[in-house]
C-alpha cells in the first residue's frame, strides 16, 4: 500500500517537473485525455472539462482569437462533443491554418486517446475569427467534415519542447485546408 502511494507520488513528481501527463515516458508517447496533455503541452494549469477551460482563463490567462504556438484552442461543448475538446498550436502556417498536436481525436491503431502531432486544424469562421474550425482526422486522411464552434485561444506561459516535430508538412496543411 505504501510502495504504491509512494510510486505514485513519485510519478506524479516527475510528470511535473517534465511537463509530460502522467503515466507517459514523454509528451508524444501520452495516451488519454486531452486536458491533461494540452495541460502538459501549455503549461496552462487549469482542470476540469475542456469545454469550462474559456471561462476558467478569464482573469487567469490571456485570450483572443489569433493562433500562436503553444496557445490552447478551447472548443464549445456540443452534442457530438459533451465535454469539449481542447489542442494546442504547434505551428502557425498562414492566418487561418495551423498545425496543432493533441490527444483522443482520431482513432490510432483502432484506439483512441493517443497523441497526433502537427495535425491541421482550420478557421472556417465568417470572420476569421477562430470561432468555428474544422479539424483534420486520421481516419479520412483529411480535414474532418465536421464544423466545431470554439471559444478561442487560451495563450499559456510555455509551449513544451515536443510540441511540434522537425519536419512539419506545411504544404500538406494547406492542401488539407483549401483543396476540399
Amino acid at each position: 500500500m505504501i510502495g504504491s502511494l509512494v510510486r505514485g507520488i513519485l510519478l506524479l513528481a516527475f510528470a511535473a517537473i517534465v511537463s509530460v501527463p502522467v503515466g507517459a515516458r514523454s509528451l508524444l508517447d501520452y495516451v488519454g485525455q486531452c486536458v491533461p496533455f494540452a495541460r502538459a503541452a501549455s503549461g496552462i494549469e487549469i482542470y476540469g472539462d475542456a469545454w469550462t477551460w474559456w471561462e476558467q482563463a478569464d482573469g487567469r490567462y490571456p485570450r483572443g482569437h489569433k493562433p500562436k504556438v503553444g496557445a490552447v484552442l478551447a472548443f464549445a461543448k456540443t452534442e457530438r462533443l459533451p465535454f469539449g475538446h481542447i489542442l494546442v498550436i504547434s505551428r502557425v502556417v498562414e492566418p487561418r491554418v495551423a498545425m496543432v498536436t493533441h490527444a483522443n481525436w482520431s482513432r490510432i491503431n483502432g484506439v483512441r486517446g493517443g497523441v497526433e502531432q502537427d495535425v491541421t486544424v482550420f478557421d472556417v469562421s465568417a470572420k476569421g475569427d477562430w470561432t468555428r474550425v474544422k479539424v483534420w482526422y486520421r481516419d479520412n486522411q483529411g480535414l474532418g467534415g465536421s464544423e466545431y464552434p470554439t471559444h478561442g485561444f487560451i495563450y499559456g506561459p510555455r509551449p513544451a519542447a515536443e510540441l511540434s516535430g522537425k519536419t512539419p508538412d506545411y504544404v500538406g496543411s494547406l492542401i488539407d485546408a483549401y483543396a476540399q
